[in-house]
């Protein structure tokens, strides 16, 4: 099977910097000339193009629901977190909610396609080396989606576990977030196996996975029982992850 994924890989890999590169010029375009709406469903169809492109590996993705979404209301997702082929499924999965990512200032580097939607789509990038600032990027991220009933997205880990048993949560930041939106929902995500795209290093990529997201039941934030809430949702985080 490893002998396989190095020519699927090499395709892959042709196929996906393409997408990123053809899409970095048609979201400039939407940005300055077309507006915010057109520049969402550019990243929306780039995404599910990103998704399709695995199946050039024989990685399929399936993403459930366990109960419905609350709509018009702030809400933050909170999910673990394997590997960079996270991102587009839950892009595309929940297009409807327009999710606003917190994530590393690396991801500002300037990498095609990613740090222009990153930069213009209201998310928010935090120093992980400085977590002095962090906090109040976050605060304001809160009160942000809590005044535009918006929807964000964070992993509580802080970075990706590369495996199936997921690191610790780092609750300051998520707590941050939730005391600025109390009239929201954390939304727990669990995300399994797509540690197995990048099991090998970043080349070849592994062949013939399910990956699976499974979106579990909102929670009510209860501003004055926040930690308690963010332990509750660690677990059900974990519950649902492979072994």
């Amino acid at each position: 099977m490893k002998i396989l994924a190095y020519p699927l890989s090499i395709l892959h890999y042709v196929v996906l910097s393409s997408l990123l590169l053809i899409f970095h010029p048609l979201q400039w375009i939407s940005i300055h000339f077309l507006g915010r709406k057109t520049h969402k469903k550019v990243v929306d169809f780039l995404n599910i193009l990103l998704i399709k492109s695995l199946l050039i590996t024989g990685n399929r993705v399936k993403f459930s629901f366990e109960t419905s979404i609350p709509e018009n209301i702030p809400l933050i997702f909170a999910a673990n977190h394997q590997s960079v082929y996270d991102i587009p499924p839950l892009i595309w999965y929940l297009r409807k909610y327009s999710i606003r990512f917190v994530g590393k200032k690396e991801l500002g580097n300037g990498t095609p396609s990613i740090t222009i939607n990153l930069r213009h789509n209201g998310s928010v990038l935090i120093d992980r080396s400085r977590p002095q600032d962090a906090i109040p990027q976050l605060e304001e991220f809160g009160r942000s989606l809590q005044k535009n009933k918006d929807a964000g997205l964070i992993f509580p880990e802080g970075t990706r576990s590369r495996g199936n048993t997921p690191k610790p949560f780092k609750t300051k930041g998520l707590e941050a977030i939730m005391k600025n939106m109390p009239d929201g929902y954390v939304v727990p995500i669990t995300i399994n196996n797509s540690w197995k795209i990048l099991k090998y290093g970043s080349f070849p990529v592994g062949i013939g996975n399910k990956i699976s997201f499974y979106v579990h039941k909102p929670i009510k934030i209860e501003t004055e029982n926040i930690q308690n809430q963010i332990s509750e949702v660690e677990k059900i985080i974990i519950s649902k992850i492979e072994k």
